[in-house]
C-alpha cells in the first residue's frame, strides 16, 4: 500500500506514482500548474476528483467544463469558471464537482510534462477511483469525417503496441494498452446516444504533424504520394483508424499510476483523401464537440448510476 494513502479505504483505487524522492521532499512545486503542497490546500481542493478529462486547447477544455456543468445540473453553465492556474500560461485547469479539465497543448512532450504534474496533484490531494481521458482532434483513416474513434491501443508509426523514451541514455519502452472495459461502456453510451458514428480502433501516435503522419503538405517530403497511400493502407491493415501525437504517452503513464483510462477522438478528415482541412469552420466547430458531448454523457450516466447505489 502506498504510504501516502494508508487511510483510505482498501477498495478504493488510489493514484499512484513511483517515485522515493518525492518523500524527501519538503515541498512539492507543480511549477507548470503555479500549485505546490505547501501553497495549497491540494486535498481540500481536489480530493473528491473522481472524472479528470484533458485536451489540447485551453479554450477547448473552458468549454468542456461550461458543457458538463451545464449537463449535470451543477452550476450554471454560463458561469465564469476561473482557470486554477492562472498564474502561468503553459496550461489551463477548470473544475466543477467531481470533474476537473485540463488543457496539455500538442505533442508527447508537452503531455507528458502536464500528465507528471496532473498525476501527483491527484496522489498528493489523495484521490481515488479517478478515471481519465483524454478528448480531442484526429486524422481518419478509412473513415468517415465525424467518425468518434475509441481508441483500442495506441500504436507507434510502425504499428506496434508501445511507448519509447529515452532515459538516462537508455531506451525504456513501456505498455500502451488501455481499459477496454471502459472503451466498451464509452461505446455503449454513444450508441445510446445515436448522434454519430463510434467506433473502437487502434489510434497511430506520431512524433511529427507532418513527415511522421505521411503528410505531403509540409516544409519538407522526400517521398510520393504513393508512398504515402502505401503508408497509410499497411496503418489501416494493421487496425489503425485515426493518427495524433499524444496517446502513446498518455496510454502508458496512465497505466503506470493506476488510472482507468481512455482515448476519444473525432476524425476531421480521411487522411487517404487529402492533407489538409477544406470543410468550413463551423462544420470543424461542430465535430470538435462531439468527443465532449459522448464524454460528457458517459459522466453523466455513471455518476447517476453511483448515486443510485
Amino acid at each position: 500500500m502506498d504510504p501516502g494513502h494508508e487511510n483510505q479505504d482498501s477498495s478504493s483505487c488510489p493514484v499512484y506514482v513511483h517515485n522515493p524522492h518525492l518523500k524527501m521532499m519538503k515541498e512539492d512545486l507543480l511549477y507548470h500548474f503555479n500549485l505546490g503542497t505547501s501553497t495549497h490546500n491540494l486535498p481540500a481542493l481536489f480530493s473528491d476528483i473522481k472524472f479528470v478529462c484533458v485536451g489540447g486547447s485551453p479554450w477547448r477544455m473552458k468549454s468542456f467544463i461550461e458543457y458538463i456543468a451545464g449537463e449535470l445540473g451543477l452550476e450554471d453553465p454560463k458561469s465564469d469558471y476561473p482557470n486554477i492556474c492562472a498564474g502561468t500560461d503553459r496550461y489551463a485547469m477548470y473544475k466543477v464537482g467531481p470533474v476537473l479539465s485540463v488543457s496539455h497543448g500538442m505533442g508527447i512532450p508537452s503531455i507528458s510534462i502536464m500528465l507528471h504534474e496532473l498525476l501527483k496533484l491527484l496522489h498528493h490531494a489523495h484521490c481515488t477511483d479517478v478515471t481519465i481521458i483524454r478528448i480531442g482532434t484526429s486524422g481518419g483513416i478509412g473513415l468517415e469525417p465525424g467518425t468518434v474513434v475509441i481508441t483500442k491501443q495506441s500504436v507507434d508509426a510502425t504499428f506496434l503496441p508501445r511507448f519509447e523514451q529515452v532515459i538516462l541514455g537508455k531506451t525504456v519502452v513501456r505498455s500502451t494498452d488501455l481499459d477496454t472495459d471502459l472503451a466498451e461502456k464509452l461505446l455503449q453510451c454513444s450508441n445510446r446516444l445515436n448522434q454519430f458514428n463510434a467506433v473502437i480502433a487502434n489510434t497511430m501516435c506520431t512524433m511529427d504533424f507532418y513527415e511522421g503522419q505521411a503528410r505531403l503538405d509540409g516544409a519538407f517530403c522526400s517521398y510520393t504520394e504513393k508512398d504515402k497511400q502505401d503508408y497509410l493502407a499497411k496503418a489501416y491493415a494493421s487496425g489503425v483508424r485515426n493518427i495524433e501525437m499524444e496517446s502513446s504517452v498518455f496510454a502508458a503513464m496512465c497505466k503506470l499510476s493506476g488510472l482507468k483510462a481512455a482515448v476519444v477522438c473525432v476524425t476531421l478528415l480521411d487522411r487517404q483523401k487529402g492533407d489538409q482541412l477544406s470543410s468550413s469552420h463551423e462544420v470543424l466547430h461542430n465535430l470538435q464537440q462531439r468527443p465532449q458531448i459522448l464524454v460528457g454523457h458517459f459522466i453523466k450516466s455513471q455518476l447517476g448510476s453511483s448515486r443510485k447505489i
